[in-house]
């Protein structure tokens, strides 16, 4: 199997790194996350001038047709350049869409940077169970009244539309019963309470009182979304392990430096044969969470549901683990000035935190790996 990038995808990392470097510097990312948006018109106006959100879109609603491999590509240059603009959400957004089909107007407005997408997915009492839902949809005169509470919704605040999980019939915790719904955040009876979280990006919690949704606002069949939210959240986590992955490179590469230039003892501490073997352990678990995260991504595309499952939760669990152990070694490395804002250490390795939590954690995606048809013959 080949592993190397096509020319085109490699262009488009190229061209999202010469941006990062010249406009989204570490001192502009910074004044973006300090003001009260917490996000920059004028970056998402430049990732729409790249193509960027008409990537993901199917080309016969504007877009490129990109796979999640070319998504892969993207990710990991947003994730080395600590990027906090609301593309990881409309991109998720937007495969809820495709999924769905159905809504082909919405696409072609997500292609051309007119509409910030969020998913109102999470509740209080879920962690990570997106199945645990107890945000009601009751039929109502033609469409559905709906009526709960979303919280951590990522760039809830900044978006034009939310994709929301409602539970129509069955029990809190069925998989069945559950429906997907996109509305404008204008709509009547619709609460945003936004946010900064750890990792300097946004979020908001949603409260939904009574919202009448149309029946064209349904995403898919009433009561049957649970494979539409299954795959779009896999999906969704599949790019996280790519940006974590540009995160841990760009972290990497930080600590490296450091180590060359930092003096003790009247030389640099990079010669000191302890820390070399750190590192080496730190580039270990960097290269294997590069292979893993790349199989997820290749995937995703798979027809067999099982399969996606399997290599997701594995990518998720494997890059949460070479999340910890590179983002602590490279605090540690740094010494105290590691856990300082004033340099972009901390502001990775709380970006590496906040995706650990994200899209399920660890201990949530190896159990979820375990619970696949076959793990047990296998294991056997």
């Amino acid at each position: 199997m080949d592993f190397n990038f096509k020319e085109e995808q490699q262009q488009f990392a190229d061209a999202l790194k010469r941006w990062v470097a010249k406009d989204y510097s570490f001192d502009e990312r910074a004044r973006i996350i300090g003001s009260v948006a917490g996000v920059s018109d004028q970056a998402w106006a430049t990732l729409v001038e790249l193509g960027m959100t008409a990537l993901p879109v199917p080309e016969q609603q504007g877009g490129f047709s990109g796979t999640a491999v070319d998504m892969f590509v993207v990710m990991q240059e947003l994730g080395r350049g600590l990027v906090v603009e609301p593309y990881l959400a409309t991109v998720i957004g937007a495969e809820f869409l495709k999924l769905a089909g159905g809504h082909d107007a919405l696409l072609e407005q997500v292609a051309a940077g007119e509409l910030k997408l969020a998913c109102a997915l999470g509740e209080v009492q879920s962690r990570h169970d997106l199945a645990d839902i107890a945000t009601t949809a009751g039929a109502d005169a033609g469409g559905y009244v709906i009526s709960g509470r979303k919280s951590v919704v990522v760039h809830g605040a900044q978006a034009g539309s939310v994709i929301v999980s409602a539970r129509s019939s069955g029990a809190q915790r069925d998989t069945g019963g559950i429906s997907l719904f996109v509305l404008p955040l204008a709509t009547a009876g619709i609460t945003v309470t936004g946010y900064r979280t750890l990792d300097g990006q946004r979020a908001a919690d949603i409260v939904f009182d009574k919202v009448r949704a149309p029946a064209a606002s349904l995403l898919g069949a009433a009561g049957a979304g649970w494979d539409i939210l299954d795959a779009a959240a896999d999906y969704g986590a599949g790019l996280l392990c790519a940006e974590a992955l540009g995160a841990m490179e760009a972290i990497f590469a930080a600590t490296l430096d450091y180590l060359k230039t930092r003096t003790q003892f009247g030389a640099p501490i990079g010669k000191f044969q302890a820390l070399q073997h750190r590192m080496a352990d730190m580039y270990i678990h960097l290269e294997q969470a590069r292979s893993i995260a790349l199989l997820a991504a290749v995937k995703l595309a798979s027809g067999d549901a099982a399969e996606r499952r399997r290599a997701v939760s594995a990518a998720k669990y494997r890059v949460g683990q070479a999340m910890k152990f590179v983002g602590q070694q490279s605090v540690q490395l740094h010494g105290g000035m590691g856990v300082t804002n004033e340099l972009p250490a901390a502001h990775y390795f709380k970006r590496l935190t906040m995706i650990e939590l994200t899209m399920g954690d660890s201990d949530h995606h190896m159990r979820r790996f375990m619970a696949q048809p076959g793990f047990e013959q296998e294991a056997a």
